[in-house]
């Protein structure tokens, strides 16, 4: 028998063989699912899932390879990953319709999910999405530096103590105001070398996910926010070192747009602007906007002009 590790919150459904952590409070109907990005945890959603979760029925998950479930070889394809989480939540006793909510990776497979199962999703909050047009919105330049990029070579094994007190220290500032224990441990977590690693390996296909997506068709015409990202922060200027500034900004221009068309896809659908943080801190910087676009897509409040 597997040793069962200890899990934070939530308790483990076995899913295809493997062990996959779910947690889950409150009650009703849609259910909020949350979708974590790329080397992330569900945990990482703890504050706004805990609001939303005074609203209706709040989950949050990891995906097979990542977080605490059972380590999987990875990159998957999204039709893997959507399955999984149509299966966990059946196991788990989590009926549809569901509000899905990802950052990042987890934004793809949210849209992809709601394209394969269009009766099963009730709205869409994306947060910083990927998307199959991104590097179509971005300046040439940008694009061929992130070709460049060698994630075998940019992960050691062992990272410098000098890297890793100075991730531990941006982590630690975006995570201030969250309960000592659940911050002292989703720190030593992002800051690890494995956790670094598996963010790699998950998105390693991109191109490959974004070629699923393509294929899926259109997206279903349920309600839709984008949360798109406008700042440059201290963890954005520290994943883009050597980057001009100027970029950076013609990044942000290129995904508004990008944004915007997005949201256009659907009769309903908005494209809201975060200022003041960047695609990696906004789920832990504003849980404010992201409850708010869970607030109003529940029939709380409704979506504004675009």
């Amino acid at each position: 028998m597997k040793d069962q590790p200890t899990l934070p919150l939530g308790r483990f459904y076995e899913v295809g063989g493997r062990r996959l952590p779910l947690h889950r409070s409150g009650g009703g109907s849609p259910a909020v699912v949350f979708l974590p990005g790329a080397g992330s945890s569900g945990m990482d959603f703890l504050n706004v899932q805990e609001r939303a979760a005074e609203l209706t029925t709040s989950v949050f998950y990891d995906r097979a390879g990542t977080g605490w479930s059972d380590r999987v070889e990875l990159p998957r394809t999204s039709t893997e990953v959507t399955d999984e989480l149509r299966e966990l939540l059946r196991v788990a006793g989590v009926p549809a319709p569901y509000l899905l909510v990802g950052h990042s990776l987890g934004g793809l497979y949210a849209r992809h999910y709601a394209q394969r199962f269009p009766g099963d999703v009730s709205g869409l909050v994306l947060v910083e999405p990927e998307h199959e047009d991104y590097d179509a919105h971005m300046p040439p330049k940008l694009v061929e530096t992130w070709a460049e990029w060698d994630s075998d070579q940019a992960v050691p094994d062992e990272l410098p103590d000098e890297v890793i007190q100075f991730y531990r220290g941006l982590f630690a500032q975006v995570l201030a105001d969250w309960p000592a224990a659940t911050r002292e441990l989703l720190i030593e977590r992002h800051v690890s070398p494995e956790w670094i690693r598996i963010g790699a390996q998950e998105a390693a296909n991109r191109y490959q996910l974004h070629d699923e997506v393509r294929g899926a068709g259109r997206l279903p015409d349920v309600p839709l926010i984008v949360l798109t990202a406008t700042g440059i922060d201290a963890f954005k200027e520290a994943v883009s070192q050597g980057t001009p500034e100027s970029l950076l900004h013609e990044e942000i221009d290129g995904k508004r747009r990008l944004y915007d068309t997005l949201a256009a896809s659907v009769s309903r659908g908005e494209n809201r602007l975060v200022d003041d943080v960047g695609h990696a801190s906004i789920i832990f910087r504003r849980p404010d906007a992201v409850f708010q676009a869970i607030h109003d897509l529940l029939g709380h409040g409704s979506t504004g002009e675009r």
